[in-house]
């Protein structure tokens, strides 16, 4: 792992999140996250942020990983999409991916726009 993968990951991922954004490195999984998927995956050419986020948060609801989900949604409305938008994409994700992956997507969407209220 090169310092800059580090920086490229640890910039994407308080970009996402917000500069405050400090996660815990000394744990090897978090570490990894950083190092792979926000400098290698997040970061690479093709996709917006903003974009990426969307299809992360509507992947998580299809898998049913409201931990996750929560992460992303504080993510996702940091790129500047309304909490209307997310309720809505809730609602459309309810036809694809199941009935109860929507309710439990809005569920988790209403409690992080709540929280971040």
């Amino acid at each position: 792992m090169s310092d800059e993968r580090r920086e490229r990951g640890l910039a994407t991922l308080r970009e996402l999140m917000g500069p405050e954004a400090a996660p815990p490195l000394d744990d090897p999984l978090v570490a990894m996250a950083v190092d792979h998927v926000f400098a290698d995956v997040w970061s690479r050419p093709g996709l917006e942020l903003r974009e990426r986020s969307l299809v992360t948060c509507a992947a998580l609801v299809a898998l049913g990983k409201e931990h996750e989900l929560r992460f992303h949604l504080r993510g996702l409305l940091n790129t500047g999409v309304t909490p209307q938008a997310v309720e809505e994409m809730m609602i459309h994700l309810a036809h694809y991916a199941g009935w109860p992956a929507g309710v439990n997507g809005l569920r988790a969407a209403r409690q992080v726009i709540a929280a971040q209220s």
